[in-house]
């Protein structure tokens, strides 16, 4: 066992001599209890660590409040607002903490702020209680983490599993929905900063420096999926009354953006991505405008040589990336384009899968290389000898290919080593997915915007930015 960490306080420190029993106690404990497992001969490595985690648990939370309360202790009386010093001071005001070891109970000092006139708790600041709240920084990190990854019924199941430490489930849900918010807020100011010019120190470590880079593309995809949400819950049969469908499914807009030269491929043959940036958002079209032109700047837009825009032939896309993107080149996501011509083929042969794919072959491969001309001259061909109904779905589809003639160069995108696709973002959706549209589940819009802020904040490897201590080093390493 490491002596680093059962000797928890340095006794020579006056200050944690009251931890001295808890931690001679804690010992005893804990060395009668391995001593039992060791006997066990049906006891496995799992009951020991069970065993250790079990008596070391009491002794963090009166480690903890000791800390804690001495760090209170040492807080000046000082309004954490405006820093004017506080009047008519009142000591021992208690405050029950939910931590990860458990609840702690610390005294404060409370003190009146004459410019704020409000009552001030300096203490709360400082160990980074909220207001309103009750929870340590630590499990509102929890509450976030895990809300933004599964059902809170579920997670506060997990958590008491992993750590024995009981989070009712009105506990996580108040505190994810409370740390949603935040990251909403946290958001917005770093996409002002980044669009007003002032967030170089938010650009990826390559691009914060003043050193020439090598010539870069910058690929960026969009996509969108459906949400549903309680609109008007209760009032489905009054709305249908008075011919009103309630809407239940709204869209969710997202977008990714990397550096072509991070895209490789592995031993496999598979490509990946070493690094993107990715957003997700239920605020509109609008909302998904800024926030991925902020995530760009992110990610190179500044620095790139140009810019490459893939996606599925939406229309809102191609007037989004015109509008933050206007010199990007767009690329119609190939995976759609052949979707189209299949089902051309489906509809010319409904019965026969064989002839559907024989008279489909030649036309992917023009597809392929990029011949937008060729294909679209021999869907014209096919629409003349054809009537009503299949006349009418190839036309449609004559259409879509002509909207996005300037869109299919495949054939150039493949020589150049560009991706022809929008996977990456077809899958990151998928996996938002995965949380919001579980079976039974339905959201508001500032319950999914601020759990979806919380899973991007992660993805993005900005966590730090919302929980600072998450960075915290080993002492035990140090």
């Amino acid at each position: 066992m490491c002596n680093c960490c059962i000797e928890t306080v340095p006794p020579s420190d006056s200050s944690f001599e009251a931890l001295s029993q808890p931690v001679a106690d804690w010992k005893a404990r804990l060395t009668a209890g391995l001593n039992r497992s060791i006997q066990a001969s049906d006891q496995t490595l799992g009951h020991l660590e069970e065993e250790i985690a079990r008596q070391t648990r009491g002794l963090e939370c009166v480690v903890a409040q000791e800390v804690a309360q001495k760090k209170a202790d040492e807080v000046p009386p000082q309004c954490p607002n405006c820093k004017a010093k506080l009047t008519r001071l009142t000591h021992g005001h208690e405050r029950t903490i939910q931590t990860r070891f458990g609840p702690i109970r610390i005294k404060r000092t409370r003190g009146w702020c004459r410019r704020c006139r409000k009552w001030r708790f300096p203490a709360d600041l400082v160990l980074g209680i909220e207001e309103t709240g009750s929870a340590s920084p630590s499990v509102q990190e929890m509450a976030a983490l895990v809300g933004s990854k599964m059902p809170i019924s579920e997670a506060s199941a997990v958590i008491q599993r992993l750590t024995g430490v009981e989070l009712p489930r009105a506990t996580l849900d108040r505190e994810a929905r409370r740390q949603g918010q935040r990251a909403q807020r946290q958001r917005q100011q770093l996409d002002e900063q980044m669009r007003s010019g002032q967030g170089n120190s938010q650009r990826i470590k390559e691009l914060q420096l003043e050193l020439p880079l090598p010539a870069f593309t910058l690929v960026i995809q969009l996509d969108a999926w459906n949400i549903r949400e309680r609109d008007d819950w209760g009032k489905t049969r009054q709305q249908r009354a008075v011919g009103q469908e309630p809407q239940r499914w709204h869209w969710v807009y997202g977008g990714t953006c990397f550096r072509l030269n991070q895209r490789v491929q592995s031993a496999s043959g598979r490509q990946l991505i070493l690094s993107r940036g990715t957003v997700m958002t239920r605020q509109g079209i609008a909302g998904l405008r800024d926030q991925l032109y902020a995530e760009s700047l992110r990610q190179g837009l500044g620095q790139a040589t140009e810019v490459l825009a893939i996606a599925d032939g939406a229309p809102w896309i191609w007037n989004l990336v015109e509008d933050r993107f206007e010199n990007a080149r767009q690329r119609l996501d190939l995976f759609h384009a052949k979707e189209h011509l299949w089902a051309v083929a489906h509809a010319l042969h409904p019965e026969d899968q064989s002839a559907a794919r024989a008279w489909v072959e030649p036309l992917l491969k023009k597809l392929d290389s990029g011949q937008a001309a060729k294909l679209i001259h021999s869907l014209k061909s096919l629409a003349r000898r054809l009537r009503r109904r299949k006349r009418k779905l190839i036309d449609k589809e004559i259409g879509y290919f002509e909207a996005n003639a300037d869109r299919m160069d495949y054939g150039q995108g493949a020589k150049r080593g560009e991706p022809l696709g929008s996977g990456p973002m077809e899958s990151t959706c998928r996996q938002y997915q995965c949380r919001f549209k579980r079976p039974g589940q339905f959201w508001s819009t500032q319950g999914d915007e601020g759990l979806m802020c919380l899973e991007t904040f992660w993805r993005n490897n900005r966590w730090h930015l919302l929980f600072p201590h998450a960075t915290f080093g080993d002492p035990c390493k140090n």
